[in-house]
């Protein structure tokens, strides 16, 4: 193996010959593959832009969550969870919120809430849940607990835990 290195004839002519390939790989292989790659961004790109406008067509008040200055709206479980609430007629009655205060873990700030729905049915939380989630892109529920109510059809009473990152 050492007797290879030795041999000038690696050195004359097979580095030159391999460097000399390289500019035709780039040209033939990978400037080909980057050119499809980037006709295939733009085609996402614009149906991103397309979907985007049938957001705010649908859906315009998701503008009103940010302040004049540009930046989020200051996030507010109580705020959140009435809104999407009354958004799908649930009594305010039948949910309760309780929050811890803001913790710090790791240089990331945090806020955990837990979110108690009575007698709702699965289409209701289903839509709660996927709005709340939708709507603040920082907000994960970490877990959901459902418990039948017994003798009625698709009554449930729901407990969320949600955390929200700043």
């Amino acid at each position: 193996m050492k007797d290879m290195y030795k041999n000038p004839t690696l050195y004359y002519i097979i580095v030159p010959v391999a460097l000399a390939l390289w500019p035709l790989l780039a040209r033939v292989v990978y400037l080909p593959a980057a050119e499809k790659n980037w006709q295939n961004e733009k085609v996402q790109y614009t149906k991103a832009q397309q979907i985007m406008a049938e957001i705010l067509t649908i859906d315009p008040d998701r503008l009103n969550f940010a302040d004049a200055n540009g930046s989020a709206a200051k996030f507010d479980y109580t705020v959140a969870v009435d809104k999407i609430a009354n958004q799908f007629r649930i009594s305010a009655a039948n949910y309760k919120i309780s929050s811890r205060p803001i913790t710090t873990s790791g240089g990331q700030k945090s806020q955990t809430a837990v979110v108690i729905l009575k007698e709702i049915d699965i289409t209701k939380l289903a839509n709660f849940l996927s709005t709340m989630q939708l709507r603040w892109a920082n907000l994960q529920c970490t877990q959901a607990n459902l418990t039948k109510k017994k003798g009625l059809p698709d009554t449930w009473d729901v407990e969320l835990e949600f955390k929200y990152y700043y």
